[in-house]
């Protein structure tokens, strides 16, 4: 069992609302873990890049972004790598304070902007900030450095009505400095180079548009892209196939699939308003079908849905673009697979 490195999952077929998420073994040899196929299967392509500068705040769309370590680049905005955070340095997200996505964040050069309905406009020149601390993402120690007073009480006044209580940090490194947290470890393809400065589980994410429209298929009220927060967003592949896809490759920037996105309340935020939908969705519906079966990896994903894929950057770096070409590796040989 030593040798057995290659943990992938596969839905089952959409066979109607009932129909539950089949997480399925398939093994390679250690040699093959880290080779990137030798073919490629074009399945569509980039509808949309996605960067999101502060963690749970809005996000910038671009046509085009250098691919790094730490996730997607454009001269000083980097994915995720500010965050807002309470007085004892526990990060805050969306799920807490709804109202963050509309919080718009934008740059010039080293100058971060925010903007929010309602309120004037605040800045902070990442350049300047000096010191380091330690902040907590779900537990987990990782660097930090304030970004003031200024940012700090706008932050705190839009989202909490009060002078105080909320801080902004900026990431001051150049690589992840997380090891892979204990409920993502059962899915060995995720490496500790993959959790990024401070996203939840790595620096990459994608979502397939064709299974977004079947999700809508099922909701009276349609969700959009944004719900789900992705990087990436792909046109042209069927639905749910993104389940079992393994090596990708947009335009000529190589990614691994590491993991399913499991999904959180989040998801029932609006995107425009920050409001939760009063219903629950589209995570009560997610629930109805897209679950993780599998007995021994549903300790760890709970009750969570899945939606989408987290990507591990298996390259130097790249340029993605939008319109590219997305890829898939073809395997050379068949995986063995267990029945469901």
């Amino acid at each position: 069992m030593a040798d057995r490195t290659r943990l992938a999952y596969v839905s089952a077929a959409v066979v109607g609302a009932g129909t539950a998420v089949v997480l399925v073994w398939w093994w390679w040899t250690r040699r093959q873990r880290y080779r990137p196929p030798n073919k490629w299967r074009k399945i569509g392509e980039l509808s949309d890049l996605i960067c999101y500068p502060v963690k749970s705040l809005g996000p910038v769309r671009l046509h085009s972004m250098e691919c790094t370590q730490l996730g997607l680049k454009s001269g000083w905005m980097r994915d995720r790598t500010l965050m807002v955070i309470d007085l004892d340095g526990q990060f805050v997200t969306g799920r807490q304070l709804p109202k963050m996505v509309q919080v718009s964040p934008s740059f010039a050069g080293s100058v971060l902007t925010l903007k929010a309905p309602g309120m004037m406009s605040v800045s902070v020149d990442l350049a300047r900030l000096r010191g380091r601390f330690r902040a907590a993402v779900w537990g987990q120690a990782v660097p930090a450095c304030d970004c003031g007073e200024e940012v700090a009480r706008w932050l705190s006044r839009f989202l909490l009505q009060e002078d105080t209580g909320l801080r902004l940090v900026y990431y001051p490194l150049e690589k992840p400095s997380r090891e892979v947290r204990k409920c993502n470890q059962p899915f060995p393809l995720t490496e500790n180079a993959d959790t990024g400065a401070y996203p939840d589980a790595t620096s990459y994410t994608l979502e397939n548009e064709a299974s977004i429209a079947d999700l809508n298929s099922r909701l009276e009220v349609p969700v959009g892209p944004l719900n789900f927060r992705p990087n990436f967003v792909v046109k042209g592949a069927q639905p749910l196939e993104e389940d079992a896809w393994d090596w990708l490759m947009i335009g000529d920037t190589v990614f691994r699939n590491v993991k399913p996105c499991t999904r959180c309340v989040f998801t029932t935020v609006d995107p425009e308003t920050g409001v939760k939908s009063p219903n629950f969705e589209p995570l009560k519906t997610l629930r109805k079908y897209r679950q993780v079966a599998d007995p021994e990896l549903r300790q760890y994903t709970k009750d969570s849905p899945v939606m989408g894929v987290h990507l591990g950057l298996r390259c130097s770096s790249g340029t993605v673009r939008l319109g590219d070409p997305v890829y898939v590796g073809e395997p050379e040989e068949p995986p063995l697979v267990s029945p469901p």
